[in-house]
């Protein structure tokens, strides 16, 4: 048997010593998280208000120890709502070894990273946008926290067709792939009740040239307008729409548009404008969550707005603490998503998310909201509105 000298157990103990020191320096090691998103141009008001809500969720994570005593760091950088900057931004992430890119912010970005995404088996993280190319086919490395656009425009053709009993519906889109993602699902929400669009019109994406796109929609004279487009655009296209061809219509658009950045861009012409959303309403008390979500805002971003986009980020962040906390040893990006899907169901205050082996969208109720007076919610009388459990993306 082998004798381990006073020197040989000196060298032992420095090794034991050494072994410590990296485990300790793994294990402080920050998880560091990626963000292409827009913070300049029209669409920035989308990006900042996603990063907003993650700062917020990963300071009081990490002020409250962070994952197994690891702090969260989220890098975020601008694409201007542009493929060609986020796909150089994805790079230097995975260049860069980042964990994940998450908040992504558009359906043109997203679909130009999401082939690199899958390439090197990062996982793509709650990105905001509802299309759905990001659910069919299944992409295991995709995680959706939001309810699709197909959902979202299901309920608005429930709400205008159904409960408003309105049967000429034109949609105004963006002229790329998410302006045809929602167009796409306008239709197939039309085509269900035996309907078509009477009209379109479009636009260029970081524009707001609609005037051309606003002829086009009118000359089918619409009872209401289904908008896909960025805040900026859809409230050019409604104050032009109002002034110049004036008329008694309702005005709809989905999420994605930015329903704070919307109103405030609307001033006086936000009668008639609904907008569908994936979240609670956040300025409501009655879940956990949303206290919580204001109380984060109020200590750690007390400086931006309360809105439905940081709320969507808070989540976010919230639930990547609550997978990442339930990972069993190293924390890897497969066992990243293996927990995911195995634990199954998250309940984040009040909010219920429920994941599966081929099923990674989060949440499906869709809520609307009216803008004027204020932001409210409301369903065909104007009261509470009650989320539908969208089934379309399945």
């Amino acid at each position: 048997m082998m004798k381990i000298t006073a020197i040989g157990r000196g060298a032992v103990l420095t090794l034991m010593c050494i072994a410590l020191a990296v485990t300790a320096w793994a294990a402080e090691k920050p998880i560091v998280l990626g963000q292409s998103c827009a913070l300049s141009g029209p669409a920035k008001n989308l990006g900042v208000g996603m990063r907003t809500g993650l700062l917020a969720a990963f300071s009081k994570i990490n002020d409250e120890g962070g994952i197994d005593g690891r702090q969260i760091e989220l890098i975020s950088r601008d694409d201007g709502y542009e493929p060609d900057r986020a796909i150089r931004n994805t790079q230097m992430f995975i260049d860069n070894d980042v964990f994940m890119v998450i908040g992504e912010v558009g359906t043109p970005t997203s679909k130009a990273v999401v082939p690199i995404i899958e390439e090197h088996r990062v996982p793509f993280f709650a990105p905001y946008t509802g299309a759905e190319f990001l659910r069919v086919p299944f992409r295991k490395y995709v995680i959706n926290v939001r309810a699709s656009y197909f959902q979202e425009m299901e309920r608005l053709a429930s709400y205008l067709i159904d409960e408003k009993k309105i049967s000429r519906i034109a949609c105004f889109y963006q002229n790329d792939s998410y302006g045809f993602a929602g167009l796409q699902g306008i239709r197939e929400a039309l085509a269900k009740r035996g309907m078509g669009l009477v009209s379109t019109g479009s636009y260029e994406r970081n524009t707001v040239a609609v005037m051309g796109g606003l002829r086009d929609v009118h000359r089918g004279d619409p009872e209401a307008i289904v908008l896909v487009g960025a805040y900026s655009a859809c409230a050019e296209f409604i104050k032009l729409s109002k002034v110049k061809m004036p008329g008694e219509r309702t005005y709809c658009s989905i999420s994605f548009v930015g329903t704070e950045s919307l109103k405030k861009a609307l001033g006086r012409y936000g009668d008639d404008v609904i907008v569908s959303q994936v979240v609670p309403y956040p300025q409501s008390s009655a879940l956990p969550l949303v206290q919580e979500y204001r109380a984060a805002m109020s200590k750690y971003q007390h400086d931006m707005p309360v809105g439905f986009t940081s709320f969507e980020g808070y989540i976010a962040g919230r639930l990547f603490a609550e997978i990442a906390r339930g990972v069993t040893g190293e924390l890897t990006r497969e066992k990243f998503i293996e927990t995911m899907e195995s634990v199954g169901r998250y309940d984040l205050g009040g909010l219920v998310l429920e994941f599966g082996p081929r099923d990674h969208q989060g949440m499906d109720e869709i809520y609307l909201t009216g803008i004027m007076p204020a932001i409210h919610v409301l369903d065909s009388t104007g009261n509470q509105a009650v989320p539908m459990k969208g089934e379309l993306s399945e």
